[in-house]
């Protein structure tokens, strides 16, 4: 049985290019007939590229890919390669002399694990774009092969990210779909409020950011990671909306991220979240989308580090008893 995914949404794909060797990656979420966009970036280090276009009162309404991008800022050059793709195509905003493809991005600090000295470059972001299908591969793939959580005490404490995705489709046949590259600075939990990968303590044990950051862990072991997390998301729905309405189903979606991470927001991450519509169907209330967007996104949070696998002796949820 298909696993609800963000390609649920009329008009959306997902493609993955990951650097296995130098545990870095690309993953690009295809609109390539346009969709309408919105961001909310709410952390306080982020990496991004072509958000200021996303306001609404700026003249662009249209995107036709967002890219979610390891390598921190040097990952922006992928968004190069799926420019190329998607003119190659035709596909763009019409200026009139050529088409010129928007392509918002985002990117995660997975510079930590794996090689420091490579990251993504417009060839991955083109081979993304050509393995882009229906179907999202989630865990260690993509932009999610160098995630990690739980990092209050550096890699000492790490516990592995990843990729996840879901979809909710609602009475009338309106989708909500989520993708999302998990890299955050503290600890994914459950609907329960238990922690399922996070900071982990003496002897591997699973004990949490809240406990090691109130039982007094020295600052100079987290101000050393300072801008080295984020987590970057993409919301999707084929309900029609505006810019402005984009706009808050992006800031809603953001409830999710804080339900499924703690602490989130911190100074350290760069949380963006992107919102598409594909302009399929007449929306229902935004406060029913943003609530749903919110739901869908907290999931695939929990998806993500549940699908990880150990890498480079940093442990997967599935190797670590939860707390």
């Amino acid at each position: 049985m298909k696993v609800p995914a963000i390609t649920d949404v009329k008009g959306i794909l997902v493609g993955h290019a990951t650097d296995t060797a130098a545990l870095t990656g690309v993953t690009v979420v295809l609109t390539p007939d346009g969709a309408t966009a919105g961001v909310d970036v709410r952390g306080g280090a982020p990496g991004t590229r072509e958000t200021d276009l996303l306001n609404p009162v700026n003249l662009v309404q249209q995107v036709n890919a967002v890219v979610l991008t390891g390598g921190s800022a040097f990952g922006l050059a992928a968004a190069t390669g799926v420019v190329s793709w998607l003119y190659e195509r035709g596909y763009g905003f019409d200026v009139g002399l050529t088409k010129v493809p928007i392509v918002p991005a985002a990117v995660i600090f997975d510079l930590g694990i794996g090689r420091a000295d490579v990251w993504p470059d417009a060839t991955m972001g083109y081979a993304a774009c050509v393995a882009a299908d229906a179907s999202v591969a989630e865990g260690s793939v993509g932009a999610g092969i160098g995630a990690t959580v739980g990092k209050v005490g550096g890699m000492n404490t790490a516990m592995r990210g990843g990729v996840g995705t879901w979809s909710e489709t609602l009475a009338d046949g309106v989708t909500v779909g989520a993708l999302v590259v998990v890299n955050a600075f503290g600890d994914v939990v459950d609907p329960q409020g238990r922690i399922i990968a996070g900071a982990r303590g003496p002897g591997q044990t699973l004990v949490g950011t809240g406990a090691l950051l109130r039982g007094g862990l020295s600052r100079q072991s987290f101000a050393d990671t300072t801008g080295q997390h984020t987590t970057i998301a993409v919301v999707a729905t084929n309900a029609r909306l505006d810019k402005a309405a984009a706009t808050r189903l992006a800031i809603m979606a953001q409830d999710g991220l804080a339900r499924a991470i703690r602490p989130a927001h911190s100074p350290f991450d760069g949380d963006t979240v992107f919102a598409l519509s594909t302009d399929v169907y007449e929306a229902p209330p935004l406060v029913t989308l943003g609530a749903v967007a919110a739901d869908v996104l907290a999931i695939a949070i929990v998806r993500a580090v549940q699908a990880a696998t150990t890498v480079a002796g940093v442990p997967a949820a599935r190797d670590v008893p939860s707390a």
